[in-house]
């Protein structure tokens, strides 16, 4: 006779641990990198070896039945502690290895890599994947516990979540370097707002602190255009389009040649910092609790 532990994989329950924490197959086999059709016969197969009812659907999401919600529990303790023995057999070898999941936003895409990249440079035996994206998505992943570690410069106050600020992002007034107000000191922001105004899309952390530092001020920015990255924010400064918020660190290379200018305006450069988030309470593997260390103690880009 087959007995449950022969029957039942880990596979299977990390499958239905991220169908019910996802809400849905499909996020799940994306979270995954699974097919769909893969991730139903799994959970069909968890099913049957239990004998019980696990999931339903309830309009487009998919909900665990009563007995789903204890195998779902019991699949986090299951897989927690697999995580933990890992954790355990990696720290008395001394190396630092398993998966390492990051989501960004999409202002951080310029120095992020850089970071990672001298990270796995130190501990080649990580498998890092790194999403990036922007902040409404980041915020689902978050909600949803997709990750390890986000990085964001904006720290939600709608969610229970730990922030560790580790780099500064200091953010200036850019224009193109033939603008009529380069050259002026001291550029207000009722100026500025009279400008060709450049601005990030609705909810991304620019946007949010842009907009809350020009109403604390009571000026009103009509903006000219709203565009889905600071990449496309910098590109539409250098097409001579009107002038924009964006980190210094995302115009070093076009600072350097010329091809943006920096106005001098009241109230910037406005510091802010960027943050590596986590849900309250999350316990963090081996490999994101070195991580954070390393951007919190060794980050060459302070």
């Amino acid at each position: 006779m087959t007995t449950l532990s022969q029957s039942l994989t880990l596979r299977q329950l990390q499958i239905f641990e991220a169908v019910v924490r996802l809400k849905g197959y499909t996020k799940a086999a994306e979270a995954l990198h699974l097919s769909q059709p893969t991730v139903s016969m799994q959970i069909k197969k968890l099913a049957e070896t239990l004998g019980l009812p696990l999931l339903e659907q309830v309009g487009r999401q998919v909900h665990p039945t009563a007995a789903g919600r204890d195998v779902y529990a019991t699949a986090q303790e299951i897989l927690g502690g697999v995580v933990a023995l890992e954790d355990m057999a990696s720290a008395h070898k001394g190396v630092v290895r398993g998966d390492l999941s990051l989501a960004v936003i999409t202002s951080a895409t310029y120095f992020m890599p850089h970071l990672l990249g001298a990270f796995i440079n130190r501990h080649p035996d990580l498998r890092p994947r790194l999403t990036i994206t922007n902040r409404a998505k980041v915020l689902e992943r978050l909600r949803s516990n997709q990750d390890d570690l986000l990085i964001m410069g904006q720290v939600p106050k709608e969610i229970a979540v730990e922030a560790h600020p580790f780099i500064d992002n200091e953010m200036v007034v850019v224009a193109p370097p033939d603008h009529p107000l380069l050259g002026q000191r001291k550029i207000t922001l009722a100026q500025l707002a009279k400008e060709r105004f450049l601005v990030r899309e609705p909810g991304s952390g620019t946007r949010l602190a842009v907009d809350r530092l020009f109403a604390e001020h009571h000026v009103a920015v009509d903006p000219f255009m709203e565009l889905g990255s600071a990449e496309a924010i910098k590109q539409g400064v250098l097409a001579g389009l009107g002038i924009s918020v964006l980190s210094k660190r995302n115009i070093a290379l076009e600072l350097e040649s010329g091809h943006i200018a920096v106005l001098d305006a009241a109230h910037f450069p406005m510091v802010r910092r960027w943050y590596a988030v986590h849900l309250r309470g999350k316990k963090l593997s081996l490999a994101a609790r070195s991580f954070l260390e390393f951007i919190l103690s060794e980050n060459p880009q302070k």
